[in-house]
């Protein structure tokens, strides 16, 4: 338990540590509010230290590999790359390491009170905090924020050992790359986890009971990625469901219903996340929570409890570190006495970083049609883009949704989908399209500079005024 101040009251509690709850603490603080914050690990969550950022550090590591091993395309002659997996493990630790410092400092700075432990919700927005060394404590506050954050879902059959079959929590911790191995669920850290390990040198299974990986993905976005795992050699198989698993001393053998088995050296479960409810103690709290665990609010994140609130992955809402640091600035806001205006989590960003990346904001096409709109679309790929050729990364496309005017001309944006060489760095013009209502004509006058990746979205944007520079 932290010794950082004696004292028991606070203006606020936040339950948890990861990015919803530090975001809580840090915005909240840096309004003058008196925080404590209840964290059994680390602060920085799943995110920082088993999400997030150990995952798009070994995917920059994948991204570097499959660079050096191109060179010669750009007329850089050097020997084939040999990877070495303990460098790569000691470079995401110290990124990681410095990150988790970073943000400790800051809490300190803002003078966040950090208990370390497990914190149980009680009457009177109370909480007891069950010390990691031992001791309990019982503070109280004019607010609570639950925050516990969420941990991956698991499948009958397939008990984690950290070994052979691995969640997203072990794969960081992996001592070497296995040759052979399948990812159960093409989700967004399936595909991600996938083409990690194909550009490293496995042989990648992804294995996924839906029709189609990356469900609520544009059709076409999912097109551009398949056939660029294709020609990587990645196999996916869709429509398939694991029945279990018959492990041997260095590998496994997985099966398959309808008799088929594959064997591999390693499986990796990746199939969702679940909310982490159950360690909060609110059987007769009257905060209510749902038959899959989350805790149930309002559009304000507000419990059933006044003066209770839920964010982050513990509520059913879209499992985005920045969502949660929305809705951490909503409810401070409310306790401020500030206007709250809810999420629009229909208009949220989301963000992919397989190889080629996927973003989007907004509605699919097909959503679009199925909720009574008339549309019209635009597409452009990435092999007309002067920057995208001189990089040499041409997989994708950029694709646009609009709403048609009743003369036929494209007006509201109703959603941005792209994918293709740093498309989660590009979806800014397109969030705030979608968000602030913009039409076609209010995109096309600005000017895109020149050679740049964002020319491709501006000439999506042209394509949907009837007019276009390079199509």
């Amino acid at each position: 338990m932290s010794d950082q101040a004696p004292k028991t009251h606070f203006d606020l509690i936040v339950v948890g540590g990861g990015p919803a709850g530090y975001a809580a603490a840090l915005y909240g603080s840096s309004a003058g509010l008196d925080i404590a914050l209840v964290e059994k690990d680390k602060a920085g969550g799943t995110c920082l230290h088993r999400g997030c950022i150990p995952a798009k550090e070994l995917l920059e590591t994948a991204h570097v590999f499959r660079t050096v091993a191109d060179a010669s395309k750009f007329g850089v002659e050097s020997s084939a790359p040999s990877l070495q997996w303990a460098t790569t493990l000691e470079r995401k630790a110290s990124v990681v390491d410095g990150l988790f410092k970073g943000l400790s400092g800051l809490l300190k700075k803002r003078k966040v009170t950090v208990f370390d432990g497990t914190g149980k919700l009680g009457s009177d927005r109370s909480v007891t905090v069950a010390g990691n060394d031992g001791s309990t404590v019982r503070i109280t506050a004019d607010a609570v924020i639950l925050a516990s954050g969420s941990v991956p879902r698991t499948i009958p059959g397939f008990d984690v050992d950290g070994r052979i079959v691995l969640t997203s929590d072990e794969v960081f911790e992996m001592q070497s790359v296995p040759g052979r191995v399948a990812v159960i669920g093409g989700g967004a850290i399936g595909c991600e986890f996938a083409s990690m390990l194909s550009d490293l040198g496995s042989q990648v299974t992804i294995l996924e009971a839906l029709p189609q990986i990356l469900p609520g993905v544009d059709k076409d976005v999912v097109s551009t990625v398949l056939k660029s795992f294709k020609k990587r050699s990645l196999d996916v198989r869709t429509g398939v469901k694991v029945t279990g698993h018959s492990p041997g001393a260095s590998g496994t053998t997985i099966e398959l219903e309808g008799g088929e088995t594959l064997d591999v050296d390693a499986v990796i479960v990746s199939v969702g996340r679940r909310p982490l409810s159950e360690s909060l103690g609110l059987a007769g709290t009257g905060v209510n929570v749902d038959e899959r665990g989350f805790v149930v609010v309002d559009e304000l994140c507000r419990t059933a409890v006044d003066g209770v609130w839920a964010v982050g992955d513990l509520i059913a809402t879209p499992g985005l570190a920045h969502v949660g640091y929305a809705e951490a600035i909503l409810v401070i806001k409310q306790l401020l006495g500030e206007q709250a205006v809810p999420v629009d989590y229909s208009k949220v960003a989301w963000c992919i970083y397989c190889h080629p990346e996927v973003a989007f904001v907004g509605m699919t096409e097909e959503a679009a049609r199925e909720a009574g709109f008339d549309v019209v679309v635009s597409k452009h790929r990435w092999m007309g883009n002067s920057r995208a050729l001189i990089i040499g990364d041409t997989d994708g496309l950029v694709k646009i949704i609009a709403e048609k005017r009743p003369d036929g001309s494209a007006g509201r944006v109703l959603g941005v989908h792209m994918s293709g060489p740093w498309v989660t760095e590009q979806l800014g013009q397109g969030y705030l399209a979608v968000n602030w209502d913009a039409t076609v004509d209010d995109i096309a006058h600005f000017i895109q500079p020149h050679p740049s990746l964002s020319e491709t979205f501006g000439e999506a944007v042209l394509g949907l005024t009837g007019r276009t520079l390079n199509s």
